[in-house]
């Protein structure tokens, strides 16, 4: 299984991106995928994360309203856009997959069981 993410980089504060996470040697049909992010000195937090199967998802209140999540299956690949993005939004971001079968979407990093590299986001003030 490989994880590739993309789309980071550098935007002014109230900018938008969208990062990419691209899945190969698995199929999302009934798993889950979640997006962390990893500030310098912070440890990684959970900020959104969806079920393949029924696309449920979830967010960390800091970026509700501000972030979406999504998925194009014949790709298999999901998306976090990010709009209105603040400095506090810095970091590295990676994307993770869920192998269980569970309904909810996972939110802590030892639920998943597969990372991508990550993806650096600077938000300029």
């Amino acid at each position: 299984v490989q994880l590739q993410a993309s789309g980071g980089g550098l935007v002014q504060a109230g900018g938008s991106l969208r990062l990419s996470c691209a899945a190969s040697g698995i199929t999302f049909s009934w798993y889950g995928m979640g997006w962390f992010r990893q500030a310098p000195g912070k440890e990684r937090e959970f900020v959104a994360g969806m079920r393949w199967s029924g696309g449920s998802t979830s967010f960390a209140n800091s970026v509700k309203g501000r972030f979406t999540i999504s998925r194009d299956k014949a790709k298999n690949t999901v998306y976090l856009q990010m709009n209105s993005l603040e400095p506090e939004d810095t970091a590295v971001y990676y994307c993770g997959a869920d192998l269980s079968l569970r309904s909810a979407v996972a939110s802590m990093t030892y639920e998943y069981n597969y990372w991508g590299q990550g993806t650096e986001v600077t938000v300029s003030s």
